[in-house]
């Protein structure tokens, strides 16, 4: 039976594994920082399906493909869905209005249901719920992917593929560039905070002149609190105007931020190709799965489902693009 060999151990390579799996393949995992963790981008992510509030700035296949992912999800690990809230202070009202133009899936709120939907939010007369939404926490999600497949007999390897090797599947991010050369790394940089006085139900996004802001319950007071998208592929270290406005922006939503504890830095390259959208490819012997941008949780299942139907069926969705040099 043919094995089929995923590099790449982050949300994108252990999404194509677990889709394989599911339709009977056979797999192996090769990665050489090991099971998931910090050395890996999508240990940084926040974890948003949120295709209505991505619609806003991006193409209508991230509506459309990462509205599958929940379901996805749910089926491998604890998906939270209270929906999505914007908003915004008064002055930055006329940037509410453009988010709703450019977007679908929303209730107009006010105050009154802004205050029963978050008690902790002060002083937003309106916002936009986005109650189909959901969330994960991706570390769970990223391990719970990594348990269940040990489980379904995936052997992973905690070193460097072979230089050759049958049916491999390259999932390895911004490390594929030698070979995906319209691939670049967009800078992110987040926060983890520990607030216990605040109580969010569900993601939070700020919206912001300079730097829009969404903020991920992770439970027991933890907060993610992200992320910058800077055209940089300097992941050394976070500036401190990144974290100056990242911290401004939550004690806005609720002062009590000011007196967060900050648990955690993060700072990563998110892989990207020029229209920001994922492809697969396949050159020689290898299918490349790639470019998940800042949609690594949203639209990696599409992405997973994608390569499968090209692995197991010689099927072409409309991710694959073979025709690229």
């Amino acid at each position: 039976m043919t094995v089929w060999s995923v590099i790449g151990a982050g949300v994108a390579g252990l999404a194509v594994a677990s889709e394989l799996v599911s339709r009977g393949a056979r797999v192996q995992v090769f990665d050489p920082g090991g099971p998931p963790g910090p050395h890996g981008c999508s240990w940084w992510a926040g974890g948003m399906l949120a295709p209505w509030c991505e619609y806003e700035n991006a193409e209508e296949p991230v509506l459309r493909l990462g509205q599958q992912a929940i379901d996805w999800w749910a089926d491998r690990t604890q998906v939270h869905r209270q929906g999505t809230l914007v908003v915004a202070n008064a002055r930055d009202l006329p940037d509410l209005r453009r988010f709703a133009r450019r977007t679908e899936g929303f209730e107009q709120v006010e105050q009154e249901k802004i205050s029963l939907l978050e008690p902790d939010l002060h002083g937003f007369g309106k916002g936009l719920h986005f109650s189909a939404e959901a969330h994960v926490d991706p570390r769970q999600a990223l391990n719970d992917l990594y348990r269940q497949l040990c489980e379904q007999g995936v052997e992973f390897h905690q070193k460097l593929a072979p230089a050759k090797m049958e049916n491999a599947i390259d999932c390895r991010g911004l490390h594929a560039r030698e070979y995906l050369h319209d691939l670049r790394g967009v800078k992110g940089e987040m926060l983890v905070i520990r607030c216990p006085d605040v109580a969010l139900n569900r993601p939070v996004r700020l919206l912001h002149p300079r730097m829009p802001l969404y903020i991920v319950p992770r439970g027991d007071g933890i907060y993610m609190l992200g992320a910058t998208m800077i055209e940089s592929e300097d992941s050394s270290r976070i500036t401190a105007r990144s974290m100056l406005e990242l911290l401004s922006a939550a004690y806005a939503l609720n002062p009590a931020f000011g007196e967060a504890e900050v648990l955690e830095i993060g700072v990563d390259l998110r892989p990207a190709f020029p229209d920001n959208l994922p492809r697969i490819r396949r050159l020689g012997r290898t299918i490349y799965a790639n470019g998940l941008y800042r949609h690594g949780y949203l639209l990696a299942p599409a992405l997973a489902q994608g390569v499968a139907d090209l692995a197991l069926e010689n099927k072409h969705s409309e991710m694959v693009d073979e025709d690229r040099p």
